[in-house]
């Protein structure tokens, strides 16, 4: 096993991790009737929004139960061409997605975005989740990026075989 291969199966790991941290974040939160992310309780005016709270916290474990099988897709990427490409379009989104709440959530602890919500009450609770947020986009870029190219092929092999 070359070291990318290494590189990329440890880094989609790392990414399906974080988003089962988040999905077991959110059925804790669920069983709990709460809104918002470990450390960051949501203010009172969103629970007037949402009509169950259950319900939103349990669609979003689901959305992070399928973060994880995507990150899990990328430990070895389909040689499919077109399966590898769209399991990247989803990685890329969800890269996205989790990076700006990554980022929202850290103005809003540094208390920098006043918008954004209060500062965290439970500090070392937020800044953990921050961390394994931070790790999770981390991996998950890495895999994907890793994963642009089919199993097997390395820059070396790609430049040798356009050379012949």
């Amino acid at each position: 096993m070359t070291g990318s291969s290494r590189r990329q199966q440890i880094s989609a790991l790392a990414a399906c991790a974080g988003a089962l941290a988040y999905t077991v974040s959110k059925v804790d939160l669920a069983r709990d009737g709460e809104l918002g992310m470990p450390g960051f309780p949501a203010a009172p005016k969103a629970y007037t929004e949402v009509s169950d709270v259950a319900a939103a916290q349990l669609g979003n474990a689901g959305l992070g139960l399928l973060m994880a099988l995507v990150a899990l897709l990328l430990v070895r990427p389909p040689t499919l061409r077109s399966v590898r490409w769209a399991a990247l379009a989803v990685s890329w989104t969800g890269i996205a997605m989790v990076g700006a709440g990554v980022i929202g959530f850290g103005a809003r602890a540094a208390g920098v975005a006043p918008g954004l919500g209060e500062t965290p009450p439970h500090m070392a609770t937020a800044v953990a989740a921050l961390a394994v947020g931070v790790l999770w986009v981390a991996g998950w870029a890495v895999a994907a990026v890793g994963a642009v190219r089919p199993r097997g092929q390395n820059r070396h092999n790609s430049t040798l075989s356009t050379l012949s």
